[in-house]
């Protein structure tokens, strides 16, 4: 299947990414100007308004399990292993990822986060599973 398809999940993600920055810059302004922070507390990370530190665990959370994602699905370009279902899987690892973090900067209820991380966590051994297979046997 080798063409652009396996690239769009990880463009989907980097869009995440690059969202997740915004909304935590616009976050720590709304803090500042609000009074409930100040510019200093950004600088080492100690303190951190819970509206603010929601988003910017998000974001740590974006180069953690998803480095593994944009790995696998790289790889699976490049040896020709990609198909509708790793496709199918990398897309559902995003979604689950969007779902992920919209919960986590929301309401942040781990109860609700959790079912989003694992089956994003599924489709990524799922990847990784394939890829193993693939390379065995051919």
């Amino acid at each position: 299947m080798t063409n652009e398809a396996m690239i769009w999940p990880m463009i989907a993600h980097a869009v995440l990414v690059f969202t997740l920055y915004v909304l935590l810059s616009r976050r720590r302004v709304a803090a500042v100007k609000a009074g409930r922070a100040t510019v200093s507390q950004f600088r080492e990370n100690l303190k951190e308004p819970e509206d603010s530190l929601f988003v910017h665990n998000n974001l740590k959370n974006q180069f953690e399990l998803p480095l593994f994602f944009h790995i696998v699905c790289v790889t699976l370009y490049v040896v020709q292993g990609d198909n509708i279902a790793t496709v199918a899987l990398a897309w559902g690892f995003v979604v689950s990822r969007y779902v992920h973090a919209y919960i986590h900067v929301t309401t942040n209820r781990i109860r609700h986060r959790r079912p989003a991380f694992i089956a994003g966590v599924i489709c990524l051994m799922l990847l990784w599973i394939w890829l193993g297979v693939w390379l065995v046997f051919n």
